[in-house]
């Protein structure tokens, strides 16, 4: 992060900051201070929810700025990062503008490089880095075993070794660039009845995740993530909350559950989930995005909004009432394939602030009375009644304020970064045969 004295470069001209925030100034006020007083007639203090809003910060996923592909094609937008500080650059820009973003995850190998440059490269800019990942649910160019057939429950021993081997760097990495915390993803699993044997595939996974644990600092995490199925279609080794729950209990403390909004089935009850594992100090964290049919990867609330809003009513729930261990992270993860993913991660991190403000104007008191007399529908109506406030203006005085974009969109518009860049970025050419 930048230190004291040192001044934070921006990639967009604050001078089109201002105009556009100029265009916008003069409503911005009013419309604060008419929903200031609609909240205050329900005992609720706007400058307070501000405050809040202004403090919860999401982190930026690097391989979010990329455009993403289906099994089938990948289509190349202009001005694709070329790298990892090319990544950096973009994410800088979704911070300068949003003021919520102000970490970035990195995803290893994809994101390998020397670790004193990726911190001055981030420092540059002002950011810091979020959870590290690593990955073995595809093959390196060089490494030595294929991952093919699994990696950290696979049956051959040197597979495995070479996974934990992977994790363990991915922590030396993290370690230099003050990450605090691990997230391992896997995709092992089988895709034939008779494949595998399950209790001896998931005894291999525990032992080789309790390595990883062991070389763990004493002031990181390790997030553990379940999904549902892909690219094992008959079972998958961490197949849902329950399953990765065991894992976080039989590793250790400092092992929790990340739940991925997309790795579930589409009527699953994630927000209840939530609650589960808050009420026995295992929620790590989250993988904010959205989905329609699977794990679709799509930009958190674009499809269920609602849905983003209860289960932060859970995660307000237990803020407000002090729960035991409560820390989760905060982390985007999604993937783009028709829109500029700058514009998209912009969105998505101020959807995530709307379900967070949008909770916080919740009545608890009233919701508790509902709840212990069996009112059912004056508690649902008091869930829809914050819900359907439109907390815009708070979200927009938290960005003014804190020297953002009132329209983030509009002002990186404005800005024309995406055809500068296009003019410095090689073309990639359009690729086929699977997600790149």
């Amino acid at each position: 992060m930048i230190g004291e004295g040192e001044t934070v470069e921006h990639l967009i001209d604050l001078d089109i900051v201002e105009r556009e925030n100029g265009k916008r100034i003069g409503a911005l006020p009013r419309d604060y201070e008419a929903l200031g007083e609609q909240l205050d007639r329900r005992g609720i203090a706007i400058d307070a929810i501000r405050d809040k809003v202004a403090a919860f910060k999401v982190a930026v996923p690097s391989w979010g700025v990329g455009t993403g592909g289906t099994r089938f094609a990948r289509f190349p937008g202009p001005g694709e990062p070329r790298d990892i500080f090319d990544k950096i650059e973009d994410c800088s820009v979704i911070q300068q503008l949003t003021r919520a973003t102000p970490n970035v995850s990195l995803h290893i190998p994809w994101d390998k490089a020397d670790a004193n440059r990726l911190k001055q490269s981030a420092s540059r800019f002002g950011l810091g880095f979020d959870a590290m990942n690593s990955n073995t649910f595809s093959d390196a160019a060089g490494q030595k075993q294929s991952y093919k057939f699994g990696s950290l429950s696979h049956a051959d021993a040197a597979t495995r070794q070479q996974a934990v081997e992977h994790n363990l760097e991915c922590i030396e990495i993290g370690k230099t660039i003050g990450s605090k915390a691990l997230t391992i993803w896997i995709g092992d699993g089988s895709n034939f009845p008779g494949q595998v044997n399950f209790t001896r595939q998931f005894e291999r996974y525990l032992d080789a995740v309790k390595q990883v644990y062991a070389a763990l600092p004493d002031d990181w995490r390790l997030f553990t993530e379940h999904k549902m199925y892909e690219p094992a279609f008959y079972s998958t080794v961490v197949q849902d909350w329950g399953t990765n729950y065991l894992i976080a209990q039989e590793t250790g403390p400092k092992a929790y559950c990340l739940v991925d909004l997309g790795h579930h089935a589409p009527n699953v009850n994630i927000e209840m989930i939530v609650a589960r594992l808050i009420q026995f100090g295992k929620l790590g964290g989250f993988h904010f995005n959205d989905s329609k049919y699977g794990d679709d990867d799509l930009d958190a609330g674009s499809i269920d909004p609602y849905r983003l809003f209860l289960i932060f009513n859970e995660l307000v729930d237990a803020e407000l009432n002090g729960a035991k261990g409560f820390d989760p992270a905060h982390m985007l993860d999604q993937s783009h394939n028709v829109t500029d993913p700058i514009e998209s991660l912009m969105l998505s991190a101020t959807e995530v602030q709307r379900a967070y403000a949008s909770a916080l104007l919740v009545n608890r008191k009233a919701l508790e009375g509902y709840q212990d007399t069996n009112d059912a529908l004056m508690a649902t109506q008091t869930l829809k009644t914050a819900f359907r406030t439109d907390v815009e203006p708070i979200l927009a005085m938290v960005r003014y304020q804190s020297g953002g974009a009132i329209d983030p969109v509009a002002a990186y518009r404005a800005a024309g970064y995406r055809a500068k860049v296009a003019e410095e970025r090689p073309a990639v050419a359009s690729g086929g045969g699977g997600i790149v």
